[in-house]
């Protein structure tokens, strides 16, 4: 088969160009802080934050340091809505995810399609009997199905 037309190859560019203009700078921007604020670095550094703001306005500098004294009203807002932005930027993120999720389902909807297709003429040109083929399908979906069901379930 020539390289070039190797279906799994198309698949792969496919799906890439389809994410690829799903995303526009505001899902990339999304992307960035959701990923950033997934690490130990975002905690070390708001843990930090939070020691230096408590630290100042509890008086480490004098009184002149004291710019949101206990109970730290200032910090409480700032970390509310910062709380609100990075659910709504996960929510972003999230909601992309599925739409990639969907996208790949849907590729690979049709892939299955097309293996479906290529085996029954590749079936028929051998000469066997769909049937008989469907019917062993079956059987061994059956046995795979019971054997999934009995490993999960728990021993009385």
């Amino acid at each position: 088969m020539d390289p070039a037309l190797n279906p799994d190859d198309l698949r792969l560019r496919q799906e890439r160009v389809v994410f690829a203009r799903m995303r526009g700078t505001q899902d990339r921007v999304a992307d960035a802080i959701t990923a950033f604020a997934g690490t130990m670095l975002f905690v070390y550094i708001h843990a930090l934050w939070f020691a230096v703001w408590i630290a100042l306005n509890e008086g480490l500098l004098g009184q002149v340091g004291i710019f949101d004294p206990y109970p730290y009203g200032l910090l409480t807002m700032i970390v509310s809505l910062e709380a609100i932005f990075l659910s709504t930027f996960v929510m972003v993120s999230q909601n992309r995810q599925a739409a990639r999720e969907n996208v790949r389902a849907d590729l690979d909807f049709e892939t299955n399609v097309r293996s479906e297709v290529w085996s029954a003429h590749i079936g028929a040109a051998l000469g066997l009997d769909p049937r008989e083929v469907e019917q062993r399908v079956q059987e061994l979906l059956i046995e795979n199905r019971a054997k999934m069901n009995s490993g999960t379930q728990k021993p009385s």
